[in-house]
């Protein structure tokens, strides 16, 4: 049995009594659900910890840059003394009776909650506020880093800028990027344009509305397990997961540093290719994008689509199945022979995906102390707490094996799984999300369902292939529905010819939700 009240002393993390009774129960039923990880041999499988092209590290020589100055390094700083950052003295008891912090609401600045922060009204372009700006506040959608004002721009933001584009909005998002909803953002949930009432999908929610509703044309995004494909899926806007390693994370605060993602949401699939085009380049500050896979970039010729048998189930929406199903046929009307596939290992994937990344996020969040940055750990969110606690726990002494290094290995499988897939066909088509977008408030009180919204997107995101999202279709109350086109790595080019292809036969992504942008 796991003891939340020692896994949140060892990640410093303070809960009230009635925290530890809602954690502890919380936190037993999702370590119930990782235990069918434990089903599968995995005695003669080697563990897949990084998914960079056999990459197992990659070196620079050290050169002297120009770097941040001083001034600029202490400028966030809550405390400091002389040219250095002031911390607690560790050697003093601290008094942590109070938990429940009190906060001025945050101003709303749309109808739909997807915009944090508005940088310039003549733009055309929105970032979610994960990505690093300038001199702009930058918050993750967390109250711990509310104020933040970075002293630099990411390379993807940098490299928009050059492009031409103009930054109109920081967008809202899940804290942190946890979450599949859009609920968990800190400061209130994003709203679907679509249907008031029902979620936009997350983490990437903000971007995706801002993007559906005609607030934006281009927005950034990441995708750690479908934070843009599920968004993208509820709101009728197109997306892009790229192969992981395609785009620099450099100036993107981290979630999951073996899975996260940058992407783009955008209204078509040129749009998205061209963004691509302008964005994927090796970034001497993110050594994930140094590899020469990149230039041997693979050119398939489509000719069979695979549908995976484990993703038509039981429990499954029967209105997405339809559609999707629907989506399948226009391309076999096209040409293209359609072949059922089995990746036998999909199953296990969110089981694996909520051990490798709730490990990796408690190390990313260690960071958050107060002191450099930033408020302190007493204000982390309920899903930032949770997560931080379920990492720490399976990283933990004594349960390595059991959890971390089995999930791991479990990750290998599933890689294996597409590889033998793409032997026999060119790319998968399959459903984004299992069901529509839910109601707001619908399963915010039930973490392992809410996880679960992401059993469609996670077996790519833990293989680190490109993953295309697109509209197929709208269920009888008129709420969308997406698909999603999975090709090897580097098979962006692939998947934007067969997304073109079918947004030339269909006009699901040309239409928008009668709620508009104010």
């Amino acid at each position: 049995m796991i003891d939340v009240k020692h896994i949140a002393k060892l990640a410093n993390l303070t809960l009230s009594s009635k925290e530890l009774k809602t954690y502890t129960k919380q936190l037993k039923t999702i370590l119930g659900y990782i235990d069918k990880l434990s089903q599968v041999n995995t005695s003669q499988v080697k563990p897949t910890f990084q998914t960079i092209d056999n990459t197992t590290n990659v070196w620079r020589q050290d050169k002297v840059r120009k770097s941040l100055s001083q001034k600029q390094a202490l400028s966030q700083a809550k405390r400091k003394y002389k040219g250095y950052f002031v911390a607690a003295n560790v050697f003093n008891k601290i008094d942590k009776k109070t938990t429940v912090i009190k906060t001025k609401p945050r101003k709303k600045l749309d109808k739909y909650n997807a915009v944090l922060t508005q940088v310039n009204p003549k733009g055309r372009l929105g970032h979610k506020d994960l990505f690093l700006t300038k001199n702009i506040e930058t918050t993750a959608g967390a109250k711990i880093l509310e104020g933040y004002i970075p002293q630099y721009s990411g390379t993807i933001v940098k490299q928009l800028e050059v492009a031409g584009y103009v930054t109109k909005n920081k967008l809202n998002q899940d804290a942190w990027a946890h979450g599949s909803s859009g609920e968990n953002s800190d400061f209130f949930p994003t709203k679907n344009p679509w249907d008031l009432t029902k979620v936009p999908g997350g983490s990437s929610s903000g971007s995706a509305t801002a993007v559906a509703s005609g607030a934006v044309d281009i927005a950034t995004g990441t995708d750690t397990c479908g934070s843009i494909r599920l968004p993208s899926s509820f709101t009728n806007t197109c997306g892009l997961k790229p192969t992981y390693g395609a785009l620099s994370r450099y100036g993107v605060i981290a979630f999951a540093s073996s899975l996260d993602c940058p992407g783009f949401f955008a209204r078509s699939v040129a749009q998205l290719r061209k963004v691509f085009k302008q964005t994927s380049q090796p970034d001497s500050y993110d050594a994930t994008t140094q590899n020469q896979a990149r230039q041997k970039k693979n050119k398939i010729k489509v000719k069979t689509i695979g549908l995976p048998k484990e993703f038509f189930i039981k429990g499954m929406d029967r209105q997405v199945k339809e559609i999707v199903k629907k989506a399948a046929d226009l391309f076999k009307s096209k040409g293209y022979k359609i072949k059922q596939i089995s990746l036998p290992h999909a199953d296990y994937s969110i089981a694996a995906y909520y051990v490798i990344a709730p490990t990796e996020a408690s190390s990313n969040l260690a960071r958050y102390d107060g002191i450099r940055y930033g408020k302190n750990r007493l204000y982390f969110g309920p899903e930032a707490k949770r997560r931080i606690m379920l990492g720490s726990f399976v990283s933990s002494a004594g349960y390595t094996d059991k959890y971390y290094e089995q999930a791991a290995k479990i990750r290998t499988l599933i890689i294996q799984d597409f590889q033998k897939a793409f032997k026999h066909v060119d790319a998968v088509l399959a459903p984004t999300a299992p069901t529509p977008a839910f109601k707001l408030g619908e399963k915010t009180t039930d973490p392992l369902q809410m996880y679960l919204m992401d059993i469609y997107t996670a077996p790519a995101s833990l293989s680190g292939l490109p993953s295309l999202a697109l509209p197929c279709g709208f269920t009888k109350d008129k709420l969308p529905i997406g698909m999603q086109l999975i090709g090897p790595r580097w098979t962006e080019d692939m998947l934007f010819d067969l997304g073109k292809q079918y947004q030339q036969n269909t006009n699901w992504h040309a239409l928008r939700p009668s709620i508009k942008y104010d």
